[in-house]
């Protein structure tokens, strides 16, 4: 069977006249950079060419494709991103007004959902590693603690891999989640190449009731594309897709449909030995960089198990943002994203050993030339701000902008995230606190405009 693309290169060469969208008609002639984009290829909904949204014939064959390559019961191929799927996931698995059980460490998209089902929220708060300030492993004790205490939980969510590589131990998680009858979500937007080879088993295999995957972190798919895998018989698969539908644009693209499909023929046929070639790089590169003496690379620490294809870089006397600014301005590697005491470089199946040799080479060169001062912040413990509203009413609430030292011991009625990797600092509904303030700075953003310099707080509950 030709692949999309494929059918796609021949529709474009039949001369068929296209009397409908998109307004470009394929004109690349009159509009050149379209050419450079694919333009040529860029169709709509037409005759013989499927659905995303209401797959029937080709899109059908591409997610039963999907679903048995990564295991799962049905899978939902999306372009609107893993958002799309967090979205679509949780409505799917909850209630209006029903409780919402998720690692505090969530992307934004999973407190974004719980906005819109007017859910409740509990967190999960591992412990954080002293060395770098990261999220370690959800433990799977913590899980039936908390459902313990919560009983009104209709569906847990984790992050696994974190945006740091960290891994939790789903299949106990989804077993403690299973024997209350609770679905569990996993946010495997980091780890679509879990799984294959060597790398550690993905969340669908562990026993995962949804999961969501980007294709374009770690593997050979265009930004913005995903997949939704349904598993068990916890959450109706006629629910997800209705929702993926109405999370997803009316009008998905073609192309970005078919570098999806071009991903999954990639996996199918080469996907195993991909994942060799790849471990043996990323061994390699461990090996060169074996002798640093004042750059660290992290091994994950105490975190249950760890995705080795996360280069988390410390160095002596360097900010993770001034690390990443020397590697950018010095030798031209641009980094993933730089916190307060490390950067993280992110490789992926397309890396080559040209690509890790040169990323080894200029941490070389940088170890020789780094200073041997401690770093000048201290290591912060994290505890959850008080909570006095749910995210929906502390929205919902009146309320101004407080310069951020005048926000102490106000109700936030904002979100004040840290993007990447998105995680919340604070949720509307909590007090700004000592920790709070001590955090502000660096990549934090705010809903509404404010942080770092002020805070939209309550003022009428």
């Amino acid at each position: 069977m030709d692949t999309l693309l494929e059918q796609l290169k021949r529709y474009a060469a039949s001369g068929a006249l296209p009397m409908h969208m998109p307004g470009h008609k394929r004109n690349t002639a009159a509009f050149p950079w379209l050419a450079e984009l694919g333009g040529a290829l860029d169709i709509t909904e037409i005759d013989g060419f499927d659905n995303l949204n209401d797959p029937r014939g080709l899109f059908r064959d591409l997610e039963a494709r999907a679903a048995r390559l990564w295991g799962a019961r049905e899978s939902v191929c999306l372009v609107n991103g893993s958002t799309a799927g967090v979205l679509s996931a949780v409505r799917s698995s909850l209630e209006r007004g029903g409780s919402l059980l998720l690692f505090r460490g969530c992307h934004k998209s999973v407190y974004h959902a719980a906005e819109l089902v007017g859910a409740e929220t509990y967190y999960l708060t591992p412990e954080i590693d002293r060395a770098l300030g990261v999220w370690g492993s959800v433990t799977p004790e913590a899980v039936p603690a908390a459902l313990e205490a919560h009983p009104d939980v209709r569906l847990v969510a984790v992050t696994s891999p974190t945006y740091e590589g960290v891994i939790s131990d789903i299949r106990s998680i989804a077993a403690a989640c299973h024997a209350r009858g609770v679905p569990l979500l996993v946010d495997e937007a980091h780890g679509a190449h879990l799984g294959f080879s060597g790398f550690p088993e993905s969340a669908v295999a562990c026993g995962a009731d949804l999961v969501v995957q980007s294709l374009h972190k770690t593997l050979s798919s265009l930004t913005q594309t995903a997949v939704l895998h349904i598993c068990g018989n916890l959450v109706d698969p006629a629910d997800v897709r209705r929702n993926a539908a109405m999370f997803q644009s009316s009008s998905p693209s073609y192309l970005l449909s078919a570098s999806i499909a071009g991903c999954v023929d990639f996996l199918e046929r080469e996907g195993g030995a991909a994942a060799d070639r790849w471990l043996e790089l990323l061994a390699h590169f461990r090996e060169n960089v074996r002798e640093l003496r004042r750059i660290r690379l992290w091994d994950g620490g105490s975190a249950f198990a760890f995705d080795q294809s996360k280069l988390v870089l410390s160095a002596e006397g360097l900010t993770g943002e001034a690390l990443m600014d020397i590697l950018r301005e010095r030798f031209g590697i641009e980094l993933e994203m730089a916190a307060g005491r490390y950067a993280l470089a992110m490789t992926g199946i397309g890396d080559t050993e040209e690509t890790l040799s040169r990323l080894a080479e200029a941490l070389v060169q940088l170890d020789n030339v780094c200073e041997t001062a401690s770093p000048s912040f201290p290591v912060q413990d994290f505890s959850l701000p008080e909570k006095r509203l749910s995210i929906r009413a502390a929205l919902a609430a009146p309320g101004a902008f407080f310069p951020a030292k005048e926000a102490l011991g106000q109700v936030s009625g904002e979100y004040l995230w840290r993007y990447p990797p998105g995680a919340p600092l604070l949720v509307p509904g909590e007090v700004v606190d000592e920790g709070v303030l001590r955090e502000l700075g660096g990549n934090l953003r705010s809903t509404r405009g404010g942080a770092p310099e002020r805070i939209f707080c309550v003022t009428e509950y």
